[in-house]
């Protein structure tokens, strides 16, 4: 959804960076060798910050404002410069900014078993080729890059929109595409063992006063 531009809203929200935290996904030298070879390490990064208020979902728009208004938010944000590639500090105030709301309410990896079912992974985990086609700046050369980009391929609807919306399947899509020289894999398992392992250090899931389980960020 898209929430336009906020500059009269005032920062209900005030923000500070998490200096010690560090992701496993970052630090891991499995993990940081299968990013090389997607042509992602040093192009994918976190950071974590806190805030002071209790945040509720209907607040996203102001709470995102605020995010990109607070001083500590604009000295400690990396983003990649346009003119360098590098990673550089925000440094100043954003003019406008655009809210969409992602689902990440999946806990676990079954969104992904439709893969085996239906024929885009042979049971020995191999990615089934296909005959090569190019959309945009990608050659398919295998049914897993076809059903998550041609959405007019057979079986593009074996994942729901639903699920194609989710953090989860986002994530692992980006992983799957990789970089500008991408070495793409010929085995499913490290996408899936790459996508499971950095969702879950970006997300934790918790349990309420009933047992109705639920994802946080």
């Amino acid at each position: 959804m898209s929430a336009g531009s906020f500059p009269t809203e005032p920062a209900t929200f005030t923000f500070s960076p998490i200096l010690n935290k560090t992701f496993g996904f970052l630090t891991d030298r499995d993990t940081r060798e299968l990013l090389m070879k997607w042509s992602m390490n040093g192009r994918i990064t976190a950071q974590a910050f806190r805030y002071d208020e209790c945040f509720q979902s209907y607040q996203k728009n102001d709470f995102v404002w605020a995010f990109f208004q607070d001083p500590d938010v604009l000295s400690h944000l990396k983003v990649v410069s346009e003119n360098s590639g590098q990673w550089v500090r925000l440094g100043t105030k954003v003019k406008k900014v655009d809210v969409e709301e992602i689902p990440c309410s999946h806990l676990s990896m079954s969104i992904f078993d439709c893969l085996y079912s239906e024929g885009i992974v042979r049971e020995s985990g191999h990615i089934c080729k296909c005959l090569d086609e190019y959309i945009d700046d990608f050659t398919i050369s295998d049914e897993l890059r076809k059903v998550l980009l041609v959405d007019d391929c057979d079986k593009f609807d074996i994942f729901k929109q639903s699920d194609r919306e989710q953090f989860l399947f986002l994530l692992f899509k980006h992983l799957c595409l990789g970089g500008a020289i991408c070495q793409f894999e010929d085995m499913i398992g490290p996408y899936l063992e790459t996508t499971k392992s950095i969702y879950k250090d970006l997300l934790s899931s918790n349990c309420d006063r009933q047992c109705k389980l639920f994802v946080k960020h």
